[in-house]
C-alpha cells in the first residue's frame, strides 16, 4: 500500500491537514528509527557481529535456533544489548525531562543540562562514590545498584525545585531568571563536584572525567536494572503529564477549571524530569543537548500537543543516542569518543539557531 504525502502546493491540502498526517505516521516512523538504531547498535562495533550471528544469538537464548558462536553470544549479550538498553533509557530520559520542562517554562530553552539540573545530579552522584569509597563502607549487594540513580534523583529534584523557586514569582516564571539562576546553580554544583573530586584518588578522578563528559561504555545489566525505576516510572506517567501540560498551555486559572491542580500538577512535572534526569546522569554521566534538541525538533513538526510531543521525544531521544553512541565507537575506533562530545557538537548548533530566532522576543 503506496501512502501519499499531502502536497503542499494543492489548493487542498491546508496546513491542518499536512500536521494531522505527519501526527499519525510520528510514531510508527519513530518506532521504526529506534529499532533500525538498535540493529546498528548490536552489530556494529570493533567487533562486528552480522546481523545472521545477532539473529541466531537471540534466537538460541530463547530457544528457537542454535549454531550461534560463543564470541557472538558474549559480545551481543554481555557489551552490546546492556549498552543498547541503556542508551534507550538515557536518551529517553533526557528528551523527556527536556519535553516537561520546556511545557512547565513554556520555553524551549528549558533543558536539564543547560540549567543545571544535570549537573545537582551529578554533584549528589559524585559525592556518593567518593565519599562512600573514601570511608570504606561496606554496602549491601542489594541496596549497590540502586545507591547512585537514587542519589543522582535526589540532587536533580533540590536544583529543579530551587530553580523553580527562584524563577517563579506570583504564579509567573521568568525565562530570564530561570536561565541566569540555571546558570548560577550549575556554576556551584560543578565548584562543589570540583572540591569533592580534588580529594579523590587518581583512579577516581580519571573515572570521573571520562564519566563527566558522558559514556555508555560502563554499561552492565546490574546499572541498566539500577536506573529502569526511575525511567519506567516518568514513562507511565506520560499520558496524565501530557493532558496537564496541554491545559497549563491555557493559563493556570483555566487548567484549575478544566479539573487539573495547577500546583500539584507542577510538583509532579519536578519530581519526573528529576527522575529522569537524575537516571540518564546516574547511567551514562552528564550529556548535554538532547533535552533541548529533541523537543524543539518535533515541536516545530508535530506541533505543541504534549500527548503526542512527549512519547515521541522519548522515541527520537533514544534513537538519536544510539546513534551518537554507534558514532563515538567508530569515530576513533578501537578507543571511543565520549558521547558527550558527540551531542554537543550536533545540539550546539541546534541551540544557536534557536537563540538566533527568538533573540527579539529574550529580554535577558
Amino acid at each position: 500500500m503506496v501512502i501519499a504525502i499531502p502536497d503542499e502546493n494543492a489548493g487542498t491540502a491546508s496546513v491542518a491537514e499536512r500536521r494531522a498526517w505527519r501526527r499519525r505516521m510520528s510514531i510508527p516512523v519513530l518506532v521504526a528509527l529506534l529499532a533500525a538504531a538498535i540493529v546498528a547498535s548490536a552489530t556494529i562495533g570493533a567487533t562486528d557481529v552480522s546481523f545472521n550471528g545477532a539473529f541466531k544469538a537471540v534466537g538460541q537464548a530463547l530457544g528457537w535456533e542454535t549454531g550461534a558462536t560463543l564470541r557472538d553470544r558474549v559480545v551481543l549479550f554481555d557489551i552490546r544489548l546492556p549498552r543498547t538498553v541503556m542508551g534507550i533509557m538515557v536518551g529517553a530520559g533526557l528528551a523527556m525531562a527536556g519535553a516537561m520542562m520546556q511545557g512547565l517554562f513554556r520555553n524551549p530553552l528549558a533543558d536539564p543540562a543547560l540549567i543545571g539540573i544535570s549537573a545537582g545530579a551529578a554533584l549528589a552522584a559524585v559525592s556518593v562514590i567518593v565519599l562512600i569509597a573514601g570511608a570504606g563502607l561496606a554496602l549491601p549487594a542489594w541496596l549497590v545498584p540502586h545507591l547512585l540513580p537514587v542519589s543522582a534523583f535526589f540532587g536533580s529534584l533540590v536544583v529543579t525545585t530551587a530553580l523553580y523557586s527562584v524563577a517563579t514569582r506570583a504564579g509567573r516564571t521568568s525565562v530570564a531568571t530561570m536561565l541566569l539562576a540555571g546558570i548560577a546553580f550549575a556554576a556551584l554544583a560543578m565548584a562543589l563536584t570540583g572540591l569533592i573530586v580534588f580529594h579523590s584518588d587518581d583512579t577516581q578522578l580519571r573515572d570521573f572525567t571520562f564519566w563527566n563528559m558522558g559514556s555508555l561504555g560502563g554499561a552492565t545489566w546490574t546499572r541498566v536494572a539500577g536506573i529502569a525505576p526511575f525511567v519506567l516510572m516518568t514513562v507511565l506517567a506520560l499520558p496524565f503529564i501530557g493532558n496537564g501540560l496541554n491545559a497549563l498551555l491555557l493559563g493556570e486559572a483555566e487548567a484549575f477549571h478544566m479539573g487539573y491542580s495547577p500546583e500539584r500538577l507542577k510538583r509532579w512535572i519536578v519530581v519526573l524530569a528529576a527522575a529522569a534526569t537524575g537516571a540518564a546522569v546516574a547511567g551514562a554521566g552528564v550529556i548535554g543537548f538532547v533535552g533541548i534538541v529533541v523537543p524543539h525538533i518535533l515541536r516545530q513538526v508535530l506541533g505543541a500537543d504534549n500527548r503526542l510531543l512527549l512519547p515521541a521525544s522519548a522515541l527520537l531521544g533514544a534513537a538519536l543516542l544510539i546513534f551518537a553512541d554507534i558514532l563515538s565507537r567508530l569515530l576513533v575506533a578501537p578507543a571511543e569518543l565520549p558521547i558527550g562530545i558527540i551531542t554537543a557538537v550536533i545540539g550546539a548548533p541546534v541551540f544557536i539557531s534557536i537563540l538566533l530566532r527568538r533573540r527579539s522576543v529574550i529580554d535577558i
